[in-house]
């Protein structure tokens, strides 16, 4: 391997792990993606088009154990890890008072405890590296709250909170851990949404548009280059919370 830097995205199959891998081959470092399913061929082509390497790991970032024989997989397959991305995530979305225990700690496990696993197996290797970056998915239903999901806003608001213990944590070793927080964005799921819906939404948000997947990235990118920014929680949102 090169002494380029690399990167750790988790759920880098579609939507927004996609473009931000994109986004980090095009500025020049190799993609380590850890999928719970496979990546479609062309994602995976459309990565080494920028000269980079890309290698995909399999595996469910809810498991402690699994996670951390990843992680040792990764560190020895390219030698070096610079930027982890948590942007692994699902939704159960119900009511509170009909939403399950199994619903509510699935997601729990998946959006948050993953984020953990890989927060704890690849600190270690910063440690040594005295320096990288981790940036986490969260989103703006961790910040106001959202009908409909408990589990997912509580996930998301929990990660803002591991964010900054974490970047407490680790900044003497000149790791910083920051998190995004996206609000509507373009994907197949809001293409779905019929138009009287969409016009709700759009009325709610000051730049009257959904966000792009790019900008996400774009955010990430920014957050994984800086070197003196920690602890903080970028929204992406058209305005639709502000600060």
């Amino acid at each position: 391997m090169s002494k380029e830097e690399t990167l750790i995205i988790t759920g880098a199959n579609r939507g927004i792990g996609t473009a931000t891998a994109l986004a980090f081959a095009k500025a020049g470092y190799h993609i380590a993606m850890v999928n719970r399913s496979q990546a479609d061929e062309s994602v995976l082509e459309a990565i080494r088009d920028y000269g980079v390497e890309v290698r995909e790991y399999l595996a469910d970032v809810s498991d402690f154990d699994l996670t951390s024989q990843v992680v040792k997989a990764i560190h020895k397959d390219f030698g070096r890890v610079d930027v982890l991305v948590n942007n692994a995530g699902i939704t159960k979305d119900s009511l509170l008072i009909r939403m399950s225990e199994e619903d509510f700690d699935q997601v729990i496990d998946v959006n948050l405890k993953g984020s953990f696993n890989l927060i704890r197996h690849v600190s270690k290797i910063m440690l040594k590296q005295r320096r990288g970056a981790i940036i986490n998915v969260s989103s703006l239903s961790g910040i106001i709250g959202n009908v409909g999901q408990a589990n997912y806003s509580a996930s998301k608001a929990a990660l803002i909170g591991l964010t900054r213990s974490a970047a407490r944590e680790l900044a003497s070793r000149h790791i910083t851990v920051n998190a995004v927080a996206p609000g509507f964005i373009s994907s197949d799921m809001t293409d779905k949404l019929s138009d009287k819906t969409k016009e709700a939404m759009l009325d709610e948000i000051p730049l009257k548009r959904f966000g792009e997947q790019e900008e996400v990235a774009e955010a990430i990118l920014f957050l994984a280059n800086n070197k003196y920014i920690t602890g903080t929680t970028l929204e992406i949102n058209g305005g639709l919370n502000m600060n």
